[in-house]
């Protein structure tokens, strides 16, 4: 069946006095001046803690885009960071709930957060299955530890990264916050790439071993083509892509890139690299010219990086912290506390949480599609259906003020788009709603964020896309080669039209198939130019299929002000008419839930990996059925690092042994 596709392929609160748990003892109320003083304290401790219109782990830009009105400023809240002081009352509590903090909770004073950072971060908070760390836990993390008296620093090991960088940038920004309590934090490298570096510049020292392994060598973006592959096999694929930039289905299609496609890729390269440079030399203190010479000279000793300045000293992890040891004053081995046990660490056991008024936070990351496919093996995406469950339910309940829907996705299924779209949108009548993009909200993603009241973006998000793609795999060629035969028989002139993969398109069959698109489309962008208050016109030049850089994208009123999580919450207290000096409650309602049978599935995924490659290569060749509102995958990284990406290729490269 054919399908169109909208897709882009590049705390919960409690109260500061009353304790959760018997084992804690029930504080004497404070004098009344002293309880107006708690009334306004950092709260959360499912999720963010909001202060002066945000969480305070979060210092966000006030750059203001388009506002939904075709690029007029509107004056939204920055939701910056300021490190608050606590009285004496608020700071005896804290001890005294310290004091009587259950095992998981006890941290010994002097104590250094040990965190470690590499590959994928989820914005997806992780269940007990999960290993690594999600884009939640550290922000949090550094949020509890910059308030926890317990704790005198931060040790952060970084190692490759492969997340966005939407998400790196979000990191940075709380590392920065940190840094206002006056703690130290160190950071670690190993491979010391361009992002592992962009993070690892804002800490206060920067260490790596002798034998680390530098790729500072600049940026690259590259774009991968099957279309040759696929006419040697005899796969045939017939794309329907509407706008001009909508590369999507490029690389089923197409042996080369389009002219179209390497304009939009150079732009947004230009704006991540451009963006690096000016971040790292302002930084170092460093004129933008010496950062690109430093670049180009071709630097892979990790010696000269110490000489320009770029790194503190070179020392192992043993003598890094050895070091550390020495700074504190401590005899024995370095009280550490491992992420995974900081993060059993409530907000309220730190005195910040207490908030009245309660924010909902609704993540929504992966792909998009209606019901999960039976040969999914992953828990990830975007499921239309429980999606919509969770917004009528936030829409429903009178405790939330206002709502965040925080959306890392390329896009994927037009239909359950729309669908989603129409819920937010009854949701943003009855209550203020906030899009915040994280790496990508691109195509089906950017059509679930254009229904919120206002759209938060990071300054490199990906995002737009505004466009679709459909088709379907003619395998006609393949099927005589293996001497496969398929027969249908039929009834109405177009039964065949979706089912038929044994043969090529009829030419009524393509224009109707066609047509499909071109109205598919039509209704993206109609709504797109009435959700952000543009004539169609307009719309259309921003639209076509686009990708933007989030900067980009604000001057042209597709996004309302860059920043992120913290920014959309001040917006939100704006909305709701919540005074920015007051504290929020952040509720999230995609709260990670595995079942038995997720975990078995897991397990299954690692040791059965043929198989599974296999249904997923088997689903790729079947799915592509529909009008789809997809981003194409963009890898922005060194061309020798880069993942084949596409389970189809990686097949081919694994089994097959044709690379």
């Amino acid at each position: 069946m054919s399908k169109l596709l909208l897709h882009l392929q590049p705390p919960s609160l409690s109260s500061l006095i009353k304790p959760r748990h018997r084992s804690l003892l029930p504080l004497p109320a404070p004098p009344l001046r002293l309880r107006r003083l708690l009334s306004t304290t950092p709260s959360a401790e499912t999720s963010a803690t909001a202060k002066d219109g945000g969480d305070p782990s979060v210092n966000d830009g006030s750059v203001e885009g388009g506002g939904g009105n075709g690029g007029i400023t509107t004056d939204y809240p920055t939701g910056e960071f300021a490190m608050e002081e606590f009285g004496p009352w608020r700071t005896f509590v804290v001890k005294l709930r310290m004091l009587f903090a259950l095992p998981w909770e006890r941290v010994r004073k002097g104590s250094v957060l040990s965190m470690k950072l590499k590959g994928e971060i989820s914005d997806q908070l992780q269940s007990r299955f999960s290993s690594g760390l999600s884009l939640p836990q550290i922000c949090e993390n550094l949020v509890k530890a910059a308030y926890d008296p317990r704790i005198a620093g931060v040790y952060l090991q970084i190692e490759p990264l492969s997340c966005g960088w939407g998400k790196v940038e979000e990191i940075r920004r709380h590392i920065l916050n940190f840094k206002k309590s006056g703690k130290f934090i160190v950071g670690y490298v190993s491979v010391c790439g361009e992002k592992e570096y962009y993070l690892a510049c804002a800490c206060g020292e920067l260490f790596a071993p002798p034998s680390a392994y530098v790729s500072l060598f600049g940026l690259a973006v590259q774009a991968t083509f099957l279309g040759g592959v696929f006419e040697k096999v005899g796969i045939e694929p017939q794309i329907q892509r509407i706008g001009k930039y909508k590369s999507a289905g490029d690389q089923l299609s197409r042996k080369n890139i389009s002219e179209e496609n390497r304009e939009m890729l150079t732009s947004l390269l230009d704006n991540i690299y451009g963006n690096w440079v000016d971040t790292v030399s302002a930084t170092q203190g460093k004129k933008r010219e010496e950062i690109e010479e430093f670049l180009n000279s071709g630097v892979y000793q990790i010696e000269r990086l110490k000489e320009e300045g770029w790194l503190t000293n070179l020392q192992y992890d043993d003598e890094v912290i050895s070091m550390m040891k020495e700074r504190l004053g401590q005899k024995k081995d370095l009280s550490m506390v491992d992420y995974r046990k900081y993060s059993k660490v409530r907000k309220w056991t730190l005195g910040l949480a207490g908030a009245k008024h309660q924010i909902a936070v609704i993540r929504a990351s992966g792909s998009i599609s209606r019901t999960r496919s039976p040969l999914s093996i992953s828990s990830s995406g975007i499921i239309s259906e429980k999606f919509i469950e969770k917004i009528r339910c936030v829409k429903d309940s009178k405790k939330y003020k206002a709502v965040i829907i925080r959306i890392d996705s390329p896009g994927g299924d037009a239909l359950a788009s729309d669908l989603m779209w129409r819920e937010i949108k009854l949701l943003a009548a009855s209550k203020p709603v906030i899009a915040s993009m994280s790496d990508v909200a691109a195509s089906g993603g950017y059509y679930m964020a254009m229904a919120a009241d206002t759209i938060v973006a990071e300054e490199l998000t990906l995002t737009g896309s505004i466009g679709v793609v459909t088709g379907k795999f003619s395998l006609s060629k393949l099927y005589e080669r293996i001497g496969f035969n398929k027969e249908i028989i039929s009834r109405g002139r177009f039964a065949e039209l979706n089912a038929a993969e044994q043969r090529p398109f009829r030419p009524d069959e393509a224009e109707l198939f066609a047509k499909g698109a071109q109205n598919a489309y039509k209704q993206f962008r109609d709504k797109a130019a009435s959700s952000r208050s543009m004539t169609v016109d307009q719309m259309e030049e921003v639209a076509q299929g686009r990708v933007w850089i989030a900067k980009d994208a604000a001057s042209r009123g597709l996004v309302d002000a860059l920043g992120g999580l913290s920014r959309a919450v001040a917006i939100a207290k704006q909305k709701a008419n919540i005074p920015q000096d007051q504290q929020v409650r952040l509720v999230e309602v995609s709260r990670p839930s595995p079942t038995l049978l997720d975990v078995l599935t897991g397990m299954g995924n690692s040791v059965f990996g043929f198989e599974s490659k296999m249904n997923e290569v088997l689903h790729e060749l079947t799915s592509f059925n529909g009008v789809q509102a997809r981003m194409d995958g963009i890898i922005f990284e060194r061309l020798g690092g880069a993942s084949m990406g596409s389970p189809i290729l990686s097949l081919i490269k694994d089994y097959l042994g044709l690379f």
